[in-house]
């Protein structure tokens, strides 16, 4: 359980910076250290095997802790990270989920689904509809905004119902992070992360993280949730949690700068001629826009664009386009014009250029 800490009356940006860090005495590194182990000499005083702990895990696990306000576990991937999570549900429980949620989340619930759970999809942006389907429920997913539609929830009030009738309740905060949503301060259970996206930042890991609540049930989850990280193998290596860490130094930069420029780009697509409507919550780096002309025009805008990749994933310094319906496993009620931008941290006007060019054919 995470206690008083000197870090709790600094602002995120210091934070981000500070926490992490092996402690201050002579001759001390600046950094962790990679601990490139999987066994320690006996007698051990520590973790005694590399599966259950590493000294830049818990580093990694220190900051983003403070920064989401609970304690934090790393994984090997996000996908890891939501397989431990859903596997709090118990046998034939029910889980309510956005209908528009990071696909693989969605897909690996159609999984729980065919082995006998019940799982109820719902427009999260519509309060009354979640709190509806929370009756006789095990744990509500949520996401907010959602990925791809951008969908904004009130989580608040979706947390507060799910405590009131006993589900857990969980938000994946990828889009959003810790910076612009802190979901166990509005009264999430748990808190997941795609660490390769916003807080790694440099398309050069696969991470996942959990956050569970200091409060309640929450170190009984955490302890949950650390059996099962150790005892499927969902662990981390730890080098690529090393780059994570560094990556999450400069997040407070990143985001700022990438949110101004989707906000800029926002603003400037909002009237274009090329499209039908542009999707954008008011705040974070994720704008989507639905081109006019269907899929073939949408497809024509990604493969034209030069400065913006036609690629997947999110949150990198650099800008990403795609269109999401091209994967099978898509929302069926995704538009197939639609085209997900991950904006990056490049110059606002270099980036706007490109994408005006590319919409103008």
């Amino acid at each position: 359980m995470r206690v008083s800490h000197p870090l709790d009356d600094l602002s995120p940006a210091s934070v981000l910076v500070a926490a992490g860090r092996p402690a201050r005495v002579p001759g001390a590194s600046v950094n962790p250290p990679v601990d490139f182990t999987s066994t320690y000499a006996a007698p051990s005083t520590g973790v005694g095997y590399g599966r259950n702990g590493n000294a830049v895990w818990t580093a990694f696990e220190e900051a983003l802790g403070h920064l989401e306000g609970g304690d934090a576990l790393v994984f090997g991937s996000g996908m890891a990270a939501i397989s431990a999570v859903l596997a709090l549900v118990p046998p034939g429980g029910v889980v309510v989920t956005p209908r528009h949620a990071y696909n693989l989340t969605n897909v690996l619930l159609e999984d729980y689904a065919k082995a006998g759970y019940e799982v109820r999809h719902v427009d999260i942006s519509d309060t009354a509809e979640v709190l509806a389907a929370l009756e006789g429920a095990d744990l509500v997913w949520t996401e907010s905004p959602t990925n791809p539609m951008l969908e904004v929830a009130d989580l608040r009030a979706i947390f507060t119902a799910a405590r009131e009738q006993g589900v857990l309740s969980v938000c994946d905060n990828t889009l959003s992070t810790p910076l612009l949503q802190q979901p166990l301060e509005l009264g999430a259970d748990v808190v997941v992360h795609s660490v390769t996206k916003y807080l790694a930042g440099h398309s050069d890991v696969v991470l996942g993280a959990t956050v569970t609540a200091t409060r309640g049930q929450g170190p009984e989850l955490l302890a949950r949730l650390t059996r099962h990280r150790t005892m499927h193998g969902a662990i981390a290596g730890p080098m690529e949690v090393w780059l994570a860490l560094r990556g999450l130094r400069t997040l407070h930069l990143r985001v700022e700068r990438a949110a101004a420029n989707a906000a800029e780009l926002a603003r400037r697509l909002a009237d274009h001629p090329a499209l039908e409507r542009v999707r954008y919550p008011g705040t974070g780096a994720m704008v989507a826009i639905e081109v006019r002309g269907g899929a073939d025009a949408a497809d024509r805008v990604a493969a034209d664009c030069r400065l913006w990749l036609d690629a997947t994933s999110l949150g990198g310094v650099e800008s990403l386009i795609e269109r999401r319906r091209k994967y099978a496993a898509e929302a069926t009620t995704v538009p197939e014009n639609l085209l997900r931008l991950s904006v990056g941290i490049e110059d606002v006007d270099d980036l706007w250029r490109d994408l005006d060019r590319a919409l103008r054919g």
